[in-house]
């Protein structure tokens, strides 16, 4: 219960810092910083609404989760976009990222919701489109273009790359935490809760900092 609140808390303070600072940002970074801070600022919102949830009914509120995610996780995707820009990233690479995006995230919901008889499949069929972000992002067009860019935009690159591959591969560890599976002879089940909001907090709050730092670095180029 104390993470559902403090991750609320955090989410908020995150979004205001995001939002008050735009000011000191030219055109050209300030739509990434006001995305950071729309990132949080969406998940404050649900949080407030998945504490309560919790609170009143005892039970994991997957449903407010998972609709957190398909709006908050295709905006860090646009993060990506917008980084790259510089280095000629074109929409395609933007859709691309968004449509794995949500297919990692509907097959989630399917296995963990809807068709909790066969979540292993749909499990499976989500961890294959989140390894085709990673595969973009590491060493596909993004990665090429953040290499093409150099200095900042390249350093930034790199870490929203370790956030994506470290810090969301929990989010798969709390699937197979929270169904049934072949995998629980090596994962035990237990409360999927406290893994996501302390990944959440990490990974959104994490993702806009970056994004804030590279764009404090590019202003003073």
């Amino acid at each position: 219960g104390s993470t559902f609140f403090v991750g609320c808390m955090a989410m908020m303070a995150a979004s205001a810092f995001f939002f008050l600072s735009l000011n000191q940002f030219d055109k050209k970074w300030r739509t990434s910083v006001l995305v950071s801070g729309l990132i949080t600022f969406i998940a404050a919102v649900h949080y407030f609404y998945m504490r309560d949830y919790w609170a009143s009914f005892g039970e994991s509120p997957t449903f407010f989760r998972y609709v957190d995610w398909v709006l908050t996780v295709p905006l860090m995707c646009l993060e990506f976009y917008l980084i790259l820009k510089v280095a000629g990233a074109k929409q395609s690479l933007l859709w691309k990222m968004v449509l794995y995006s949500i297919v990692m995230l509907v097959t989630g919901y399917f296995g963990e919701v809807v068709f909790t008889d066969s979540a292993a499949l749909w499990g499976f069929i989500s961890g294959v489109a989140y390894f085709a972000i990673v595969y973009e992002i590491w060493l596909g067009e993004a990665s090429k273009l953040a290499k093409a860019a150099g200095g900042n935009v390249l350093a930034a690159h790199k870490i929203l790359c370790w956030f994506v591959l470290v810090g969301w591969s929990i989010y798969p560890l709390g699937y197979m935490m929270g169904t049934t599976g072949w995998y629980n002879s090596m994962i035990p089940t237990g409360n999927i809760d406290v893994v996501y909001n302390i990944a959440d907090a990490i990974n959104k709050i994490g993702f806009g900092l970056v994004i804030y730092s590279l764009a404090v670095k590019s202003q003073k180029d």
